[in-house]
């Protein structure tokens, strides 16, 4: 469906029901699939054909969402995962191996960072994190021999960095690596890497995408352009034969356009399982059928929001790519010139006690963990998920004790900022 907009793919792409079948993309509630012989499974099992055997490997429920999401990102190839999550895990780990190595943008989402300096490097793989404003010299200096891929977020959560794509995609190319990019914040509707030079784009599915807090997912889309042959000392999983599938060489057989994905699925997805369940995909496939619809309003209140705040006494700084004044703003409006999400990072004046009565005033905005919801949350991380700091480690980490993130829902902008207001004043 390349020749159409977004819009309608947002709407349409993935599942197109033929003649008598169901209009809506149907729920294949089944953990197995019956064939009529040994040898009709046998070719499943061998990938020589294409087909289901059981779930936790593929579903076509699962497939016709994958493909929808394939499409807005301009891929080839995608699969869901359980979690945003496991899409960064097992994208990372389907290249990567013991004595390995990773370079990644430092202005990550924490449990990202923590995944692949702490739990990759529990499995032998090591990693160099770059500042996002690093030269490219010194982008350059982070790759070593043994360097897999390098990684960033297109809009950091919750720094709200931008990452310059074609900076990041020029390295990883000239070393002969794929350049990997977490889209959750922007969605496909309002930034696609790809088109910059990203070779794989991963989501949590959990955010945006689904948009209404219902159910967690993860998706990992393949832009099907990195050749995989032309580096494949580097990469000897997808490029030498595997054995667990009777010497099937990945790359050779499926070519740049499905290797990744499939590799992906028969290994990864065989061996550890995190899938998506055909309900979450379901529920995930409402989302993304208004996500080009929810994004410009998600902008808009976002907008709006930074605005005010830039302007409140109470208020030391703010961080959101549409204001001028904000250090990303030429990178966002380059990579994202309709907007970027509606995340808005601020600090208050007086710290934590100043966020913590702030945050206990607010009337309409949620107290959260969540972002990206049809509904406004707020989160102070100084009091909740990194309470176990004092104010000094917090300065360390980069968090000011009276940091606050606000996710703007899809209410009036209007009540938005008059609950702010009112938190604000009884400061």
């Amino acid at each position: 469906m390349s020749e159409f907009g977004i819009g309608t793919k947002a709407v349409q792409s993935g599942y197109r029901p033929g003649n008598g079948e169901p209009r809506q993309v149907p729920i294949i509630q089944s953990t197995t699939f019956k064939y009529d012989t040994s040898e009709d499974m046998g070719k499943l099992f061998d990938l020589e054909a294409s087909g289901y055997f059981y779930t936790r490997l593929q579903n076509p429920t699962n497939d016709y969402v994958a493909a929808k999401i394939a499409d807005l990102e301009g891929g080839t190839a995608a699969m869901l995962t359980s979690s945003g999550q496991a899409a960064n895990f097992m994208a990372m780990f389907n290249i990567c191996e013991c004595g390995d190595h990773i370079v990644a943008s430092s202005s990550i989402y924490g449990g990202t960072f923590n995944l692949i300096a702490v739990t990759l490097k529990k499995m032998g793989i090591e990693s160099t994190f770059v500042s996002p404003d690093c030269t490219e010299e010194e982008l350059n200096a982070a790759f070593k021999d043994n360097t897999k891929l390098l990684f960033g977020e297109s809009i950091a959560n919750p720094a709200l960095t931008v990452l310059d794509i074609e900076k990041f995609a020029k390295a990883a190319h000239a070393h002969g690596v794929p350049l990997i990019v977490d889209n959750t914040f922007p969605t496909p509707i309002n930034c696609q890497p790809i088109k910059w030079g990203a070779d794989i784009v991963t989501h949590s599915t959990t955010k945006y995408m689904d948009g209404h807090g219902a159910c967690v997912g993860g998706a990992i889309v393949d832009a099907g352009r990195f050749d995989w042959m032309a580096h494949a000392d580097k990469f000897p999983g997808l490029c030498t034969p595997d054995e667990s599938y009777h010497g099937i060489t990945y790359a050779e057989k499926f070519g740049k356009e499905g290797a990744f994905i499939t590799k992906c699925t028969s290994q990864l997805m065989r061996d550890f399982g995190c899938i998506q369940s055909p309900q979450h995909a379901f529920i995930l496939n409402l989302g993304l059928e208004s996500l080009h619809v929810r994004m410009p309003r998600h902008v808009e209140n976002g907008q709006a929001v930074a605005e005010f705040l830039e302007k409140c006494p109470q208020v030391v700084s703010v961080s959101y790519p549409g204001l001028p004044s904000y250090k990303y703003h030429e990178l966002a409006k380059k990579y994202m010139p309709n907007g970027g999400c509606g995340v808005v990072s601020f600090e208050l004046k007086g710290g934590r006690a100043a966020a913590e009565k702030f945050m206990k005033n607010l009337k309409l905005a949620a107290i959260e963990t969540h972002v990206a919801d049809a509904r406004t949350c707020c989160l102070n991380p100084a009091t909740s998920t990194h309470r176990q700091m004092s104010d000094e480690q917090l300065a360390e980490a980069g968090i000011p004790a009276g940091l606050i993130r606000i996710s703007c829902g899809l209410e009036d902008k209007e009540d938005i900022i008059a609950d702010l207001k009112q938190a604000l004043e009884k400061l």
